[in-house]
């Protein structure tokens, strides 16, 4: 899935200089992705995030930091994680990412047999069984949950007040191609609020690959192979290494990534795109 790099970041930014405006004369809206959001009648529904209408031109800086404060960095977290205590969680989120990491690392250095879901979106054969494992995980453990597969789609109670979220192989074009940017994604949302996931992230390279495994709880603070880890305090663009992605639909949106993409670059120390959810 494509980020934005308007809103992907988690800090405040400055500019120490007023950056040049874009022009974004062909590009008159931004649509960003759908989620699942809590419905009271149907479990969940489909809404849009945004859908902003720029002018002619928009100035980056304008863009990314005269929001008020509490709609730019508002808390998603879920207050609480219901029931199922937050240590319970987690231990199946990252037993789930983990299972599905061992099916990814069987098959990282071997042969890919690969199909498309788009022009450039693929798809493995290691993708499917990665959810296979995964899935087998979670309904061993909460056999009531609603699931939202990469590949399978939705299974489970819509009613429930529990969402799984499985990307099996996070960056799966990079997986491909032996490229050290790919993962296994897995979180889950209470009530329509993250509670908590697990990134299981391949580093190395072909025939030296590892693992660092990234968890984090709502409220709980985030880890990578359990040490605390947070967001960078670096709060000015131009001493700031920027990471972003862009979606596989070459459609509006991804043109202005690309705008925003070289506005960036001109004003920071450099911008990485990665391809993969570890980015």
């Amino acid at each position: 899935m494509g980020r934005s790099l308007l809103f992907s970041t988690n800090i405040l930014l400055e500019f120490s200089q007023n950056p040049r405006s874009l022009s974004l004369l062909n590009h008159s809206k931004l649509c960003f992705t759908q989620r699942f959001i809590e419905n009271s009648r149907c479990g969940y529904k489909k809404t849009k995030l945004l859908n902003l209408k720029l002018a002619g031109n928009v100035c980056t800086k304008a863009a990314l930091s005269e929001i008020p404060n509490e709609r730019k960095y508002p808390k998603v977290g879920a207050p609480s994680t219901g029931p199922i205590s937050a240590n319970h969680l987690i231990q199946v989120v990252e037993t789930a990412a983990k299972t599905g990491a061992e099916v990814v690392m069987d098959a990282v250095n071997k042969p890919r047999n690969i199909t498309y879901k788009g022009l450039t979106d693929l798809v493995t054969d290691t993708d499917k069984m990665s959810e296979a494992a995964i899935l087998e995980v979670v309904k061993r453990n909460f056999g009531d949950h609603l699931i939202l597969g990469e590949e399978g789609g939705i299974i489970g109670d819509t009613l429930s007040d529990y969402l799984w979220c499985i990307d099996p192989l996070d960056g799966t074009t990079n997986f491909a191609h032996g490229y050290p940017s790919f993962a296994v994604s897995v979180g889950v949302l209470f009530r329509g609020n993250p509670a908590a996931a697990a990134v299981v992230e391949f580093v190395g390279g072909p025939m030296a690959w590892n693992t660092r495994t990234f968890t984090a709880t709502a409220g709980g603070g985030a880890f990578c192979n359990g040490q605390t880890i947070h967001a960078s305090q670096t709060d000015r663009v131009e001493q700031s290494l920027l990471v972003t992605g862009f979606g596989y639909e070459h459609d509006d949106p991804w043109a202005t990534n690309i705008e925003l993409f070289k506005e960036f670059t001109d004003v920071s120390r450099g911008v990485r795109r990665l391809g993969g959810c570890c980015s």
